[in-house]
């Protein structure tokens, strides 16, 4: 589609905030790490005053040096970023919403009058509630609220994953009944008041934004209007090149392969073990494990990759968690990034990352990965889930003469964040415009996808 020629603020900048379930400060993840960049982005414009207001559990005193005992805190010694603070406990999971509306109703309704943004974008909702929505759009009924789907959380009770409860098989749609199969627990017609409560809050949405078509085509197929969810991928920072190899590094073979995500059984760490595990200590590659949070895994995943480290501990190595300033470090370091997840994924940020760094992807052959990298031009696809397959194509990879270089000249240029604020700067008047608030100075149309 086509924007049409948008306004912004006339006599002062555009406040936008953004409202997201984590702050990489705190707990590091894609979604967060996409949503403060933007944020930072916007903040060195002058067209834009953004606010920043991050779920968080307990207040930390590291992080938040003053008001301490408020619901709504400080983050940093930035005057824009915040933390809005509720508790497990009170957290209905099955309507993602919080049991009593507490802190929404007083805290969170002040702090909108207080900020008075005219632009609220929901980066997540997780540990906030759905009901954030309709409260803002009680508070602030002209101010147009955008939501950026991560994943299918609103879709999916299994943690948004789209996978079932049951072996792992890949969920294509869901239903009350197919989510109570999943949950026998849970009744099919909660799941259907869980449908219709969420549906209900997302309705107030004025534009729905999906970094994947995946996402976008699975979204309408719940129901949503079509013509409300907009494909916008990631807009990424650049990066400093890496450094030229020297000659005889360039003449080496190709078989420096590196994880980077969390250990959770939904990323595929175990699968990855498993297929080093095939490949044998007479492979004559390597493998670098940059994650964390193994501890906080359930036993029963954590009890799976105690033999499967001890029998690859010649050809793995488990680097733990790394600070984003050492990626291009650790990125220069290594052939190929594999992202071996077996659920559907979104848009990872770390295909975007290894692109940026020169850096051809090996990943599973489903979703938001296969959609982002194209087998056999800039990366290479394994059958998700057979870790025969992905060791058969870790060897191909390692063992053939100029594939490595054929694909990294096929890696396209990453998706600029210069350009992604542009679309969304005309995104942000279109709807001004149409809610009648702004002003005349035009914003260069752009084309959405």
């Amino acid at each position: 589609m086509a924007f049409a020629r948008a306004t912004l603020m006339a006599d002062r900048p555009t406040k936008v905030l953004f409202v997201c379930h984590n702050h990489p400060a705190v707990r590091p993840g894609g979604a967060e790490q996409y949503a403060l960049e933007l944020y930072e982005a916007l903040a060195s414009s002058d067209e834009f005053e953004p606010v920043f207001l991050a779920w968080s559990h307990v207040p930390d005193k590291a992080l938040s040096p003053r008001h301490l005992h408020t619901a709504i805190s400080s983050v940093t010694d930035d005057p824009n970023q915040y933390f809005i603070h509720t508790d497990h406990a009170n957290w209905h999971w099955l309507f993602e919403r919080p049991r009593d509306k507490d802190v929404l109703i007083g805290a969170y309704t002040d702090f909108l009058r207080a900020i008075r943004p005219d632009v609220v974008h929901f980066q997540h909702t997780l540990f906030i509630g759905y009901d954030a929505i309709r409260v803002t759009k009680n508070v602030l009924p002209e101010a147009p609220i955008l939501y950026t789907l991560h994943d299918f959380i609103p879709i999916c009770h299994h943690i948004g994953q789209m996978v079932r409860t049951s072996g792992y098989k890949l969920c294509h749609k869901a239903s009350p009944r197919r989510c109570h199969e999943c949950f026998p627990d849970i009744s099919a017609p909660s799941f259907f008041m869980r449908e219709r409560f969420i549906k209900s809050q997302l309705a107030l949405v004025d534009r729905f934004i999906t970094p994947s078509h995946v996402l976008e085509e699975r979204y309408a197929e719940w129901g949503m209007p079509a013509e409300r969810i907009l494909f916008e991928d990631y807009g990424r920072l650049p990066v400093e090149p890496l450094a030229r190899p020297a000659s005889r590094d360039e003449e080496r073979p190709r078989n420096r392969f590196a994880f980077f995500g969390q250990f959770t059984p939904f990323k595929g760490a175990d699968l990855l073990l498993e297929a080093m595990a095939l490949l044998g200590e007479e492979f004559d590659g390597h493998l670098w494990i940059h994650g964390a949070n193994l501890e906080v895994q359930a036993e029963e995943f954590q009890e799976r990759l105690k033999p499967l480290l001890e029998e690859t501990s010649e050809t793995v190595t488990v680097a733990g968690a790394y600070d984003r300033s050492q990626l291009a470090k650790l990125m220069a370091r290594i052939d190929w990034v594999v992202v071996p997840s077996i659920w559907w994924e979104n848009s990872p940020l770390v295909i975007q990352e290894a692109f940026l760094h020169g850096r051809p992807v090996i990943c599973s052959d489903i979703g938001g990965m296969a959609e982002k990298v194209t087998d056999g031009v800039d990366g290479l696809h394994f059958r998700r889930g057979d870790a025969q397959h992905l060791a058969d194509v870790m060897h191909r990879a390692a063992e053939t003469p100029g594939l490595w270089e054929r694909l990294q000249a096929g890696i396209s240029e990453v998706h600029t964040m210069d350009d992604h604020i542009v679309w969304l700067t005309a995104l942000y008047g279109e709807l001004l415009e149409k809610a009648g608030v702004g002003s005349t100075r035009p914003v260069t149309a752009v084309q959405g996808g």
